[in-house]
């Protein structure tokens, strides 16, 4: 006999309080902090935590430079800048991926061209992007969305073969690989969040690397107004040498960032193992499904995506009838499961009624081209979005007692998924 729902007054399977936020912090983290206060330097991009981050992260990526940043879609904007696009020029990106990837695109006056996904991996699918090459492309944007490695094989084939730059959004994928390098160390230019949600967080902020002078050195002007500011105690020009933004970061956020990149590869393996434990046990459930992991490299799991099979369980109904359903049993279970895309990017407003800066720019700065966005033109990336959920507490301090219990709660809901749909029905 299955045990009795939560919906219907059974007992929660994850007792209330047993989940844990992120990022862990401790004592370690608040003495950071108050250092900035002692030194008294709370800012600039010479400040003794911004320098220590950058040559830390640097030598973690294998990379040759890191620029800190006051947020990861600063960091992208300086990875599509380095790269060497113009204004006009196209970047061809994934469909599927949070919107701060094609912002960076837009903020530079540039235009994104989507390419759906591979349905198994998720990220954008290499056999897709030749097609959509044109004159006007300069760079591609693989997104390593939910810490999940794009194949950069071909990828980085097809860049070499049309004279093409990559800039990698490993926003999502600190410490992931491809092919035993680590993303931050794949040419030509990255950038990552450090936004309190990310694999290292810092509250706010992010990083760009490269290992291209070039690509280094007009990020670096970019980053602070345009400017070439010297160290600490040499007399600074005041001279903008081109357009640039302040996307520097507060001594308060490196610190942090610096206290936590001490623990960051730890945390990334309590990940891992977590994921690998779930993905395990959830074979042994019909209804759903863990994510893989592919033969090219290695995911670092931002994200635990949760894929919903009706069809293993007798239900005729669609993925996504079958994914609110369970999602709102789960959660009376203590599970929470989310969601932040309910479309492909090129469905989002901003491209169906090409909202960019006004008077139709970046668009019309190729009055011979007519661009056309469609959610529906990418139906991988649809249907990845009805059929998937993202599970959340898959990363420390939560341990493996909470992972086995959520495993209970997917078993406890698929024994009763007729009930489930029943009350969702209502």
């Amino acid at each position: 006999m299955a045990e009795k729902l939560a919906l219907d007054g059974g007992e929660r399977t994850v007792p209330e309080g047993m989940v844990h936020t992120w990022p862990p912090h401790d004592e370690r983290d608040r003495q950071a902090i108050m250092d900035v206060f002692d030194s008294n330097v709370f800012h600039g991009n010479a400040a003794p935590h911004a320098v220590a981050m950058q040559e830390k992260w640097a030598e973690y990526c294998g990379c040759k430079y890191a620029l800190v940043t006051n947020s990861g879609t600063s960091a992208l904007h300086m990875a599509v800048a380095g790269a060497g696009v113009l204004p006009g020029d196209e970047v061809i990106t994934s469909a599927f991926s949070f919107w701060a990837s094609a912002a960076a695109i837009l903020h530079h006056c540039a235009i994104p061209v989507f390419v759906d996904i591979d349905p198994v991996y998720y990220t954008i699918d290499p056999a897709q992007i030749e097609a959509a090459i044109t004159p006007r492309t300069t760079a591609i944007m693989p997104v390593h969305i939910h810490g999940m490695p794009a194949d950069l094989g071909p990828i980085m084939a097809i860049a070499r073969k049309h004279n093409l730059k990559v800039i990698h959004d490993a926003c999502q994928a600190h410490g992931a690989t491809y092919e035993g390098q680590r993303m931050g160390g794949i040419e030509d230019t990255t950038g990552f969040s450090t936004n309190r949600s990310k694999n290292l967080s810092s509250g706010e902020g992010g990083i760009f690397t490269t290992s291209d002078d070039d690509a280094y050195e007009h990020a670096r002007r970019m980053r602070e107004f345009g400017e070439v500011v010297p160290p600490s105690g040499q007399q600074r020009e005041y001279n903008a040498f081109g357009l640039g933004w302040n996307y520097r970061p507060h001594e308060f956020v490196n610190a942090f960032m610096l206290a936590q990149v001490g623990r960051f590869p730890e945390n990334n393996a309590k990940r891992k193992e977590f994921a690998r434990f779930l993905t395990a046990g959830l074979e042994e459930i019909p209804g759903v499904a863990g994510p893989p992991e592919p033969p090219w490299g290695e995911p670092v799991y931002f994200t635990y995506v949760v894929e919903f099979r009706p069809e293993e369980v007798g239900l005729e109904c669609s993925a996504g009838e079958m994914k609110a359903a369970c999602a709102r049993a789960l959660a009376a279970e203590g599970m929470g499961m989310g969601q932040w895309q309910s479309r492909p990017l090129p469905g989002q407003d901003v491209f169906l009624q090409k909202q960019g800066f006004g008077r139709g720019v970046p668009w019309v700065l190729n009055p011979d081209v007519e661009y056309e966005y469609r959610g529906e033109d990418y139906p991988l990336t649809v249907e990845f979005i009805a059929s998937h959920s993202y599970l959340g507490g898959v990363y420390p301090p939560n341990d493996l007692e909470l992972m086995q219990l959520y495993l209970d709660g997917f078993r406890k809901v698929m024994d009763n998924i007729e009930r489930v749909m029943e009350l969702a029905r209502g």
